[in-house]
């Protein structure tokens, strides 16, 4: 059997060798030691993911051949099961990262709506781009997004829109 010489990050591999927890979810002792030297400790605080990525996410893959997101597997051993119909949200906002303290479980709405996605973007407008608020009387729904019913009264009446303002 060879012995992998490459670092190890002693600071990550002992928080998640916490006594007894990885062995009671069956994670070995290999598995710590491989997960830790793919893992990098920067100065904002972060634990990079230096090893395989896809989407910049991290994956690792443990002694079951098992293809597991980092930061999920992080967050199981140290903190414990993520809930059921909860996703994890990188507060830091930095994909690679896998501190387990760096993620949050929440909503798969929530998490998008904390990103600086369009979908976040738009749902966080109070105002259409005239001026109008989206409230619940100058608000309607078409096809998913919101509209605002002043600007279509305004489209129907093309001659009030010179005297707007």
């Amino acid at each position: 059997m060879s012995v992998d010489k490459r670092p190890v990050c002693w600071e990550v591999y002992e928080a998640l060798r916490r006594p007894g927890l990885h062995v009671a979810m069956g994670v070995s002792e290999a598995d710590l030691r491989r997960f830790a030297q793919k893992v990098r400790p920067v100065a904002s605080g972060c634990w990079l993911w230096i090893g395989d990525q896809a989407h910049g996410y991290g994956r690792f893959v443990n002694n079951l051949r098992r293809l597991t997101p980092a930061h999920r597997f992080a967050y199981e051993l140290w903190v414990g099961p993520i809930p059921e119909g909860l996703t994890l949200d990188h507060l830091c906002r930095n994909p690679p990262c896998v501190k387990p303290a760096h993620l949050e479980p929440v909503t798969v709405r929530i998490n998008i709506l904390r990103s600086d996605g369009l979908a976040a973007k738009e749902a966080r407008q109070t105002h259409c781009k005239r001026g109008h608020p989206f409230d619940m009387f100058n608000t309607r729904w078409e096809y998913g997004w919101r509209r605002c019913r002043a600007c279509k009264w305004l489209q129907k009446h093309p001659g009030m829109l010179a005297r707007e303002g």
